[in-house]
């Protein structure tokens, strides 16, 4: 034992003690200033950090002589033990100075027991000295000495010391019982302490009074669902070792309030069966948790889990007595039990006592399998009671059971709603019917369908569904009258009695509505003209205009049913009342009908008649339905008219049609007028097409099959003609068609010349698509297309866009050559006219810029392009423009080539 500084020091023991131990020369100073004030702590701490390196044995006496001077300094006594701790640590526990150590631990806290730095460091030595008996006491001394605010600093420790391996549990569970005292927040480190220990029955009492507690807040983040999932675990897994909880309540507890998790809830519930042995129980408890979940993920765990169930029953059974025929195949006391067994059951006639029930639980095992579609859709109908598409599966389900379906089919109507259902309820109902019919009881059909169109369904269509149902049974069957009843009953109108009783109630049934239903009035009249006279069909018909219910369908019908029955004028007359009720575009068919039955059967007997009802036709019709019309028009002068008014027919048609069927109709135009009139009429129809502001790809087909047309007659002038002027819309890069058929042109009909110059306005058509467009800026495409060419090279110029000789030549002269129009004002320089006077303003023709550069900041892809036109020089015309300048005087202008060559010889 070590010898304790504090006590009085004689002259022996002062013989014994080393001569380091002594004070040296420099320790005098210090020693003096502590004779003279020993109390002073400053003096002993100088004096400490001076020796910082001197031994740990001549720092113990100064550390010994400072507490026995003050021994109430918390430094010094902290200072003293941390070195003692540092001194100790590499050390084995077995170590006398471990003894030491606490010995001098037990001196400190005699001044210190109210300082909880000093505890915690001999509790945190105690405890890894594994003196747990010594330890514990200690822990409950502390507890008593510090203060109340100060004890968690303490638990913390006293829980780590208890935790440890070889502590008594039952010691562990008395502190942590202590601290739920001083903490109850914390009994969750309780519960999980007993899990550890297997102590199962505190730990669901625990838990289950957790979860009593509404006001409790768990501290580790669970939830109150993960608690309920915890305690259902417990419980069902070490249901033998739990007594005196209700564990079929506190489950259905938590089912009741825990919607997410049902299935787990359940099968927990039937587990907890299964390890208390109660098989029959707990498949009870399956079944109960299938007839009740109402989620496909819920259901899917249950029978997962019952399905597991019946296969582990099944294979422990087979398991069993494959065991048991082992065992008497080995012994002779085997062999009399087997004996006595079968002599039990075939003598004594007691089959119930049979212990193997491998073939039952196979029966319950395949039933499961096999009920499987049918719970599902339970599960289904439990999620939308109203849903038929379910309903109908169901049925289906039960085929070759018509028992099962029938109830099935009952159970549906009275449970799904109309109004909240999803899906057409009124196809439950003739299923239904149906089904009766398929067995030949038809009286219970009828009755069926006598329920159905008394419910009150969301749609007139669905009511009036079931009624055609019922009279297509009726006509199944050869009751032709009965089915002509049940129509004529389903389209009677209520009375005025029945509408005021409906409008006081203020909710009005779909029977209400149901005599204007068109689908059951055109089921009607189908019957009527199947099975009835004309009188009555006719009736029916005329009921149905009267309800201003009827289609153009319904109209055309009523008109045929009258023309085979030879009644011409009374189906005009329902033609003139649809053209009447209908608008654009259903009216079209009605027109069309009625036009050409008009024509067909009058002829040219009533023409102004005819013709009254074309112009009244074509008044009404738009653009794009008004080309059928016109056509047969046309056709009923051709045939019966004039051509002069067929011609004039056309004319209009040309005028009155959509732009994207002008091509086509001046085609038919130009052969009906080539047929009748002859090839020259067609020159006016080509000069008109040409001129009418058709599209340029348009005006490029007519062009040449305009010139194809001079060609076959021998005007090679006038066919060079029109493919010059139809080559400003063709760009070379992409109409290879149209260059391609003018050099075959000029290879069988022209010269060098011509050949040249066709060459030479492909090379300036093709300049003006690839420049044009890069010179004309954005703004100049949203100016007026009326704008003529000086104003657009002026707005060039003032743009700061360069022009060169040839541009400046054009642009001089542009007002004489892009009017195109001789002085006469009345035919153009650059087409032949066949005899049509041309139309101010219908054309602009526009200079050729190609020489003109833009600056590179202009050149942008997202500019619109618009393309310019460039005029044709006279020596293209040859002869045919040499007669024409000398028609006019000599007065026509002069092409740009020619004026440049007379300036230079100027």
């Amino acid at each position: 034992m070590e010898k304790s500084p504090s006590s009085p020091s004689t002259s022996a023991e002062s013989a014994l003690l080393p001569p380091v131990l002594y004070p040296t020369v420099d320790d005098l100073p210090y020693e003096e200033e502590i004779l003279r004030n020993p109390f002073n702590l400053k003096l002993w701490w100088r004096y400490l950090v001076a020796r910082s390196e001197s031994p740990f044995e001549k720092r113990r006496v100064i550390y010994e002589r400072a507490l026995k001077a003050l021994p109430g300094s918390y430094k010094i006594w902290n200072a003293y033990l941390r070195e003692r701790l540092d001194r100790v640590r590499p050390l084995p526990i077995s170590h006398d100075l471990y003894n030491h150590l606490n010995n001098t631990f037990e001196r400190a806290l005699v001044t210190m027991h109210k300082m909880p730095r000093i505890w915690i460091m001999f509790l945190t030595s105690l405890t890894d000295q594994r003196l747990i008996t010594r330890a514990r006491r200690t822990f409950d001394r502390a507890l008593c000495a510090l203060p109340v605010t100060q004890h968690d600093r303490i638990w913390s420790l006293y829980l780590g010391l208890v935790s440890l391996a070889g502590v008594p549990v039952e010691t562990s569970l008395r502190v942590y019982r202590r601290y739920l005292l001083f903490d109850p927040s914390h009994i969750e480190d309780l519960i999980e302490f007993l899990l550890r220990s297997q102590l199962w029955q505190e730990a669901a009492e625990r838990l289950a009074s957790v979860l009593n507690n509404d006001s409790f807040h768990s501290i580790k983040g669970k939830t109150r669902h993960q608690l309920w999932l915890e305690l259902c675990d417990l419980l069902t897994r070490h249901a033998t070792d739990i007594s005196g909880l209700n564990v079929d309540a506190i489950i259905r507890g938590g089912i009741r309030k825990y919607t997410d998790e049902i299935g787990r809830l359940w099968t927990s519930l039937a587990d907890y069966y299964v390890r208390r042995g109660l098989y029959e129980k707990a498949r009870d408890i399956f079944e109960e948790g299938l007839a009740n979940v109402v989620t496909v993920r819920d259901f899917s765990v249950i029978f997962d889990s019952y399905a597991q169930f019946e296969q582990s029953a099944l294979a422990a059974k087979i398991e069993t007595t494959e065991n048991e025929f082992d065992g008497s195949d080995g012994d002779e006391g085997g062999d009399k039990n087997g004996i006595d067994k079968l002599s039990k059951k075939f003598l004594e006639n007691f089959w119930l006592n049979d212990d193997d029930d491998a073939d039952l639980r196979l029966a319950r095992l395949e039933s499961l399998f096999d009920r499987r579609p049918e719970l599902l859709n339970s599960v289904l109908l439990r999620q939308n009671p109203h849903n038929v598409e379910q309903w109908h599966r169901r049925v289906k389900l039960f085929e070759g059971n018509p028992t099962r379906q029938i109830l099935t089919f009952t159970e549906a109507v009275r449970t799904v709603d109309p109004m909240k259902a999803v899906g057409k309820p009124h196809t439950l109902w003739i299923s239904f019917a149906r089904l009766y019919e398929d067995h030949n009881d038809l009286v219970n059909a009828r009755v069926i369908f006598d329920k159905a169109v008394q419910v009150n369904y969301k749609a007139v269509v669905n009511l009036a569904s079931v009624w055609c149902e019922w009279a297509e049974m009726e006509l199944r069957h050869k009751n032709f009258q009965e089915a002509l009843e049940l129509m004529k009953k389903s389209t009677a109108e209520p009375s005025v009695e029945v509408k005021r009783r409906v409008a006081a109630d203020g909710n009005e049934p779909v029977q209400i509505r149901l005599h204007k239903s068109l689908r059951l009035w055109s089921f009607y009249v189908d019957l009527e003209e199947s099975l009835g006279t004309l009188e009555s069909t006719r009736a029916v018909y005329e009921r149905i205009l009267d309800l201003r219910i009827a289609t153009p369908q319904i109209i055309l019908n009523y008109a045929f049913l009258l023309e085979e029955h030879k009644y011409f004028e009374d189906a005009f007359k329902v033609y003139e009342r649809g053209v009447k009720i209908f608008k654009y575009p259903h009216v079209k068919d009605i027109w069309v009908t009625y036009l050409s039955k008009f024509v067909k059967r009058y002829g040219k007997n009533k023409l102004e008649r005819a013709r009254e009802l074309f112009e009244h036709a074509i008044e009404k019709a738009p653009a794009q339905d008004v080309k059928p019309l016109y056509l047969q028009y046309a056709k009923l002068e051709e045939d019966y008219g004039l051509a002069k008014r067929a011609m004039k027919v056309y004319d209009q048609a040309v005028k009155a049609v959509a732009n994207d069927e002008k091509l086509n109709m001046y085609e038919i135009y130009i052969a009906r007028a080539a047929e009748i009139f002859g090839i020259p009429k067609t020159r006016e129809i080509y000069e008109q097409a040409i001129e009418s502001g058709l599209p340029d790809n348009a005006v490029r087909t007519m062009c040449m099959k305009y010139a194809e047309l001079e060609r076959n007659l021998g005007e090679i002038d006038r066919a060079r003609a029109i493919y010059v002027f139809a080559s400003q819309f063709a760009d070379p890069r992409s109409d290879s068609e149209f260059w391609k058929k003018w050099n075959d042109f000029e290879v069988q009909h022209g010269n060098e010349d011509t050949f040249r110059e066709m060459l030479r306005v492909k090379r300036s058509v093709l300049a003006s698509f690839s420049q044009t467009h890069l010179i004309l800026p954005e703004n100049l495409m949203q100016k007026d297309h009326k704008m003529n060419l000086e104003e657009a090279v002026d707005t060039l110029k003032r743009a700061g866009v360069p022009e060169d000789e040839m541009a400046a030549l054009e642009r001089q002269l542009a007002p004489s050559t892009t009017n195109l129009i001789a002085k006469d004002g009345s035919r153009m320089m650059n087409f032949v006219s066949a005899g049509v006077e041309s139309q101010p303003n219908d054309m602009k023709v526009n200079t050729n810029n190609e020489d003109i550069e833009l600056p590179e900041e202009s050149d942008s892809d997202d500019e619109k392009i618009e393309i310019a036109q460039k005029d044709v020089p006279n020596t293209v015309f040859g002869e045919l423009a040499h007669n024409v300048t000398e028609e006019s005087g000599g007065n026509a202008p002069l092409g740009a080539l020619e004026r440049i060559k007379r300036q230079r010889k100027q």
